[in-house]
């Protein structure tokens, strides 16, 4: 299995993706995966209006595999502490498929028990980092894995024991001509005051990791574009305000190390 680390990919690539416009509430973009898991209701909140940008890097490997990292950057139009998020639905471009059941899958259970080391060799997909307000940041994994009976991701934040559950499911209209995948991940209500919950200024969470599977070389992401054609991506995003914002980002293939 040959996983490329989220900065190396997203390094390598930066500067020919497309950087987005910060996104802004004056329309608030559908829910392009409504069939998914539900989030437990809560009112909205008072809060801040957050801005939001995206740049998206992708990076083609052995075989059709490809490696998308995203980068979302996050602040507040007043200045403060972006407000937190409820919800973020990663948009993949129509040429991308996505390949779990040739992966290893680690339960929830195994990573709240033993740690993240105690999944199974092959069963990590990807990983980025997260960073707060105050400037502090940390590392993020993500698993192969199902949640329920969907296909999913685990995202773990081992320093803060954080998991989020991210499932894998077909997009919706009006998002079909554009995109085909989306990895939809809640985070889950807590004891904190939703008008407490502080969001984070950026993180970065890539997806690529390859493996042997059918006499071939697999990846858990693939394409069927060439590089330099020009991919679409998005990251539909809900936050505790009621606010919901889709920064968008178009990037060219290009030829990884494979």
């Amino acid at each position: 299995m040959n996983l490329r680390p989220v900065l190396a990919a997203a390094t390598a690539v930066v500067a020919l993706s497309l950087l987005a416009q910060p996104a802004t509430a004056s329309a608030t973009p559908p829910d392009p995966a409504p069939g998914g898991p539900q989030r437990p209701y809560e009112p909205d909140v008072e809060g801040t209006e957050n801005l939001d940008e995206l740049s998206v890097t992708a990076a083609r490997g052995a075989g059709r595999s490809v490696t998308i990292a995203f980068d979302r950057r996050s602040r507040a139009a007043t200045g403060q502490v972006p407000a937190g998020a409820r919800r973020f639905v990663f948009l993949f471009d129509r040429s991308v498929s996505f390949n779990p059941g040739a992966f290893p899958t680690c339960a929830r259970t195994v990573i709240e028990q033993r740690g993240p080391q105690a999944c199974p060799a092959g069963s990590r997909i990807g990983g980025g980092r997260g960073q707060s307000a105050d400037g502090q940041s940390q590392e993020v994994l993500a698993f192969n894995t199902r949640v329920g009976r969907l296909p999913g991701v685990l995202v773990v934040l081992p320093a803060s024991g954080v998991i989020l559950e991210q499932t894998l499911e077909r997009v919706s209209d009006p998002y079909r001509g554009e995109y085909r995948w989306t990895l939809d991940e809640i985070l889950p209500p807590t004891s904190v005051p939703p008008q407490d919950r502080a969001g984070t200024t950026r993180f970065q969470l890539s997806f690529g990791a390859t493996t042997r599977h059918g006499g071939r070389t697999v990846g858990f992401a693939e394409t069927t574009a060439s590089p330099g054609e020009t991919l679409s991506f998005g990251l539909w995003s809900e936050f505790v305000t009621g606010q919901v914002l889709l920064p968008t980002s178009r990037t060219p293939l290009v030829a990884g190390t494979g």
